[in-house]
């Protein structure tokens, strides 16, 4: 059985789980992650309890549009835009000066990891959502990223609020994305290709 449409009560489950500040495992366009909202400062925490994860690690924000860039990062150096427009494979960039962000999201050098996301799931629940929602993989911290649903573990799963069942059946490529730090100047550096 493969889900190729978005059900609403699907959506509309995922969307309540993030308003009420738990944390849910969805599909993105990479691999499948643990989400919550981004500004909730007591749902991050549970981010990082979940995968015992250290803190001071940061983590990837997931944005519908990159009109809503402004909105989380300060300084957005033009090209950032012909990147996003232009890249072939699922782009997260690094960029300086993140603001209304929960602060455990934001990097120490108060930089953050966005990424216009290009999945019919994703899409949906970030444009009813209106906030930036974390992607993290759906692992505890040390063990391999799963490629699929099929590989996530039994702590993982019981350990969020909300599981989608969209796209469970699907096999992606079980690639993370392309990670680009950009400073304001225009200048950047491949951190993960």
């Amino acid at each position: 059985m493969k889900h190729t449409t978005v059900l609403r009560e699907d959506l509309n489950k995922a969307l309540e789980t993030l308003k009420n500040g738990g944390l849910i495992l969805y599909p993105t366009d990479t691999i499948w992650g643990i989400g919550c909202d981004a500004t909730n400062i007591e749902a991050v925490e549970k981010v990082f309890a979940l995968k015992g994860r250290e803190q001071h690690k940061s983590l990837i924000v997931l944005l519908h549009n990159d009109n809503q860039l402004a909105g989380y990062v300060n300084d957005i150096p033009e090209v950032a835009y012909d990147l996003i427009e232009y890249t072939e494979r699922p782009l997260t960039i690094v960029y300086s000066n993140a603001k209304n962000l929960a602060p455990n999201v934001i990097a120490a050098d108060g930089s953050i990891g966005i990424r216009i996301v290009r999945h019919p799931f994703c899409e949906q629940l970030l444009q009813r959502f209106r906030k930036p929602i974390v992607s993290t993989s759906a692992n505890i911290s040390g063990e391999a990223s799963p490629s699929h649903f099929e590989e996530i573990s039994e702590p993982v799963k019981a350990g969020v609020d909300y599981i989608v069942e969209y796209g469970q059946y699907e096999k992606g490529d079980g690639k993370s994305s392309t990670v680009m730090k950009l400073d304001p100047s225009g200048k950047f550096e491949f951190l993960r290709k």
